[in-house]
């Protein structure tokens, strides 16, 4: 894996704007990047271009999935289960 590619998204998803955001896409990227391969970092790539209030939608189930973000990978981020905020 690119060590840089990983660094960049690693900051990218937990410097989203705000706490709630860098909290679900942050904790989802840290839990399960490990195992993705080069479709899955692409998926995620383009996922964080996105605004956060839409991302964030899609996760909660309040807006509808766009086609291209449809399938395993945004399941798992609807689960949420992977989410630790401290305290």
């Amino acid at each position: 894996m690119d060590e840089s590619r990983i660094k960049r998204l690693r900051f990218r998803a937990w410097h989203r704007g705000t706490r709630e955001a860098d909290y679900m896409i942050g904790c989802y990227f840290d839990s399960f990047h490990q195992a993705w391969g080069e479709a899955e970092l692409a998926w995620f790539e383009a996922l964080i271009e996105e605004e956060d209030v839409d991302i964030m939608g899609w996760a909660l189930g309040t807006l509808s999935v766009p086609p291209e973000y449809a399938g395993a990978l945004m399941d798992r981020m609807r689960a949420l289960d992977y989410v630790e905020i401290p305290r």
